[in-house]
């Protein structure tokens, strides 16, 4: 579905015009069949949309953290253009969950794993991913999951 939904944009980039966002979707596909192929060499099927949104959020951190190199390096110009692929990109992921969101799922999901301790973080993280995938950042998720962990 997430690759019918990137195709199409696509063709309706083009028939608007639209370089940025035709460029931005380009390179989104390039990058989802270098990842198909990879998956297809390890003897693995073409990436689920789990994967996908999984594949576009390591897209997302990746531009902002260029765009805060560019920052830092006053290329204005190119941290904006890095922001405008983000939009692009990030518009097709679900809603990201608030903080508080992310906070209940995690203790919901340390019940539900039965998590005692610290050891048992990557497994709350595992189920969160399968369960949350594309609708939180992990990194901070797992920052969340840890305090959790620790304090309990």
């Amino acid at each position: 579905m997430l690759r019918d939904d990137i195709n199409n944009a696509v063709k309706e980039a083009m028939k608007a015009r639209d370089e940025r966002k035709l460029s931005t979707l380009r390179m989104v596909n390039s990058t989802i069949k270098n990842a198909d192929i990879e998956a297809r060499g390890q003897g693995k099927p073409p990436l689920s949309d789990g994967d996908l949104l999984g594949l576009l959020q390591k897209m997302i951190k990746q531009r902002q953290e260029s765009v805060e190199l560019y920052e830092k390096g006053g290329r204005e110009e190119l941290a904006a253009q890095e922001r405008a692929e983000i939009l692009v990109i990030s518009g097709y992921l679900p809603k990201q969950m608030s903080d508080d969101d992310v906070k209940a799922a995690v203790a919901a999901m340390i019940a539900e794993t039965g998590a005692s301790g610290i050891k048992d973080m990557g497994k709350v993280i595992g189920a969160l991913k399968a369960k949350y995938a594309g609708q939180m950042d992990f990194g901070k998720a797992s920052g969340v999951v840890k305090a959790a962990l620790t304090a309990g």
